[in-house]
């Protein structure tokens, strides 16, 4: 039995809601949901990173240690990540927190990656989690969100409240459970086109001489 099996299945044990699975993500989801990071996505937020197997793989996309910011709520995991990652900034911090920390300067992040359960969190702790997440991406940047769910993990109003969409990149049967993934990023701003009339030209579109 592998070293991220075990501390993810004791971690699982003690608080399986925190956790959300019961045995870390594969291979193939690590690389699914890092599949557009390169290294001019950093610096990159990790949310929930577990043993760090998306950290692993963020670091093959090239990205560097030192951009990485992993925020783990697990007080073992956090051990673990620091053993693992030791260039990389690991927090052990509650995740709802993001928008009252000051963690980089606003619009500086290039893409956060997230293995939080929000599919099994209040709607209040996900409007937290992505709006303090969105103060620090980018307008290019992206969230991204794996899920065990058959649909976005992320509420239509709640996108809608903080002016978000959702796309699915693609789902992975070689993962257990099977898992998607979606891309979170910004909406852009509705543009209108605003035709002027002057009085002469109204005058003569009424048949006034």
């Amino acid at each position: 039995m592998s070293h991220h099996f075990t501390s993810f299945f004791l971690s699982w044990l003690s608080n399986p809601r925190r956790v959300g699975a019961i045995a870390p993500s594969s291979d193939a989801l690590a690389e699914l949901i890092t599949r557009e990071i390169t290294p001019s996505s950093g610096p990159v937020i990790e949310l929930g990173p577990g043993t760090g197997v998306f950290t692993y793989k963020l670091l093959q996309k090239g990205i560097r240690q030192q951009d990485l910011t992993l925020i783990e709520y697990g007080s073992d995991f956090v051990r673990i990540l620091q053993l693992r990652f030791p260039g990389a900034r690991v927090l052990w911090m509650d995740a709802g927190r993001l928008g009252a920390m000051k963690l980089a300067e606003d619009g500086s992040v290039g893409s956060v990656v997230s293995g939080l359960p929000l599919l099994i969190m209040p709607p209040k702790k996900v409007v937290s989690i992505l709006s303090g997440a969105f103060r620090y991406i980018r307008s290019n940047g992206a969230f991204y969100q794996f899920t065990y769910g058959p649909r976005c993990p992320v509420p239509r109003p709640i996108l809608d409240r903080l002016g978000l969409k959702a796309v699915m990149l693609d789902r992975t049967m070689q993962n257990l459970p099977p898992a998607a993934v979606y891309r979170l990023t910004r909406r852009a701003p509705c543009k209108f086109s605003v035709h002027r009339i002057e009085p002469s030209n109204a005058a003569r579109e009424h048949g006034d001489s």
